[in-house]
């Protein structure tokens, strides 16, 4: 038995599985979307809101008051100040690398899950389009064992064999458009992470200023 007679006999399946495959794909995608949405909603609020409460507190030198602050605010953008904080007392560099090595930490949170619908959005349609080339090669190999019946007996597997095809863009257009939309999002949150950050490693560097001047 050759390779393209067991590739006929696999073509022989139809869609009906990649229909199967693809509304698995479509229900964990939801459950991506709802979870992404969750830990956005949950972590959402504004960063300058968050500057105005805990940097008096940094200037004040309440450094525990401003670490509890940020303990009650979920999010990357807490953390990364949180870890800025534990460095606070060892000068504007260590205050920057530790910053840095929370937000490398922090990032796959914010990222979780995005390549599986950015991968999807990308595929489902192909996998829609094979799902319809098999089928239409089923259908017209029932038409070459049953050539009498002529057309009839290939239009309705040709009809199905097509909704693969809208099914994969089916779940292939949620994907993209909540992919692009949680990818906004962190962007935004880097973007925040990025100014708050600035604003305390400046405050820190002017701080180590100020006591050179002092001791000299």
């Amino acid at each position: 038995m050759s390779i393209i007679d067991y590739f006929k006999e696999f073509a022989m399946l139809g869609a009906e599985w990649v229909l199967w495959l693809l509304i698995f794909l479509s229900v964990v995608s939801v459950g991506v979307m709802f979870e992404r949405w969750r830990y956005f909603r949950r972590c959402t609020y504004d960063p300058a809101d968050l500057s105005n409460r805990v940097m008096p507190l940094v200037r004040a030198g309440d450094l525990e008051g401003a670490r509890q602050a940020l303990s009650r605010t979920p999010g990357t953008e807490a953390a990364v100040l949180d870890e800025g904080l534990q460095a606070f007392g060892r000068g504007a560099a260590s205050v920057e690398e530790a910053m840095a090595g929370a937000l490398s930490r922090e990032r796959p949170k914010l990222e979780k899950h995005l390549a599986f619908l950015g991968t999807l959005g990308n595929n489902a349609p192909f996998i829609g389009l094979f799902g319809t080339v098999l089928g239409i090669m089923g259908a017209f190999y029932k038409l070459h064992v049953n050539i009498v019946g002529g057309t009839s007996v290939v239009m309705k597997d040709i009809s199905e064999a097509l909704v693969a095809t809208a099914a994969g863009l089916f779940v292939a257009i949620p994907a993209v458009i909540f992919n692009n939309i949680f990818r906004q999002r962190v962007r935004r949150v880097l973007g925040d992470v990025s100014i708050l950050s600035s604003i305390l490693f400046n405050y820190t560097a002017a701080q180590a200023g100020k006591k050179e001047i002092t001791v000299d």
